[in-house]
């Protein structure tokens, strides 16, 4: 049984009252982080230990249902709010370890832990693991696990000029001949006008310059 399945029915929608309020998770909130506070209740700090030891386990490979059965017994958890944990931890670790780790520090972020009714003391556990030794690992595979789009890998190009066409005697009309080599192996080609060149390459240049004010905007905001 998938932990997303046993823990539909822990889970808030999007529009809950503290939906949006750990900046480092995104604009909106994930439910199964959402559905955290009121989930950790009563736990007590060895259980969710062993329950965190068992995320991180399961993000570096390792298979962990039988140690999942293991504590649902030894705990007394109900196989859906374990799941819900699972799912929470597990979500709240991925998207963390997606930060570059100058952007987010440990104080800011067992402040905003805090400010969203997690217990001091797990979310010491939980900074423990994102700024810990075992990070580099965790990152590793958090990007092989993840979904990634294709990317760029090589660019050719060329500038072709047309003598004549077709209509007319003399044209004279230069254009750029692109390919794009992609990581999964396809290539794409496609010719445009030295106009429509100039409009992607401003475009291009909007676009990076955008990415970069937003990604110092995000890292002001994350150690403030």
């Amino acid at each position: 049984m998938s932990a997303m399945g046993a823990a539909a029915p822990y889970l808030n929608h999007p529009g809950d009252s503290h939906s949006g309020r750990l900046s480092f998770l995104g604009a909106q909130l994930p439910p199964e982080v959402a559905a955290m506070p009121r989930l950790l209740g009563d736990l007590d700090r060895g259980t969710f230990r062993k329950l965190l030891k068992l995320v991180v386990s399961s993000q570096q490979g390792e298979d962990c249902r039988e140690a999942v059965q293991r504590l649902a017994t030894e705990a007394c958890l109900p196989e859906e709010r374990l799941g819900a944990l699972l799912a929470g931890t597990h979500t709240l670790l991925q998207h963390t370890l997606r930060l570059p780790l100058a952007s987010l520090k440990p104080g800011a972020f067992q402040e905003q832990l805090q400010e969203f009714c997690i217990p001091q003391d797990m979310a010491m556990d939980l900074a423990s693991v994102v700024f810990g030794s075992q990070r580099p690992v965790l990152e590793s595979m958090a990007r092989q696990q993840g979904a990634w789009l294709p990317h760029v890998t090589d660019l050719r190009w060329r500038v072709d000029v047309a003598i004549s066409t077709s209509s007319l005697a003399r044209s004279l009309q230069p254009s750029v001949l692109m390919q794009l080599k992609l990581s999964d192996g396809s290539a794409h080609r496609f010719e445009v006008s030295t106009a429509k060149f100039q409009e992607l390459r401003y475009s291009v240049a909007l676009v990076l310059k955008e990415m970069a004010d937003l990604e110092r905007r995000c890292q002001h905001k994350l150690q403030d």
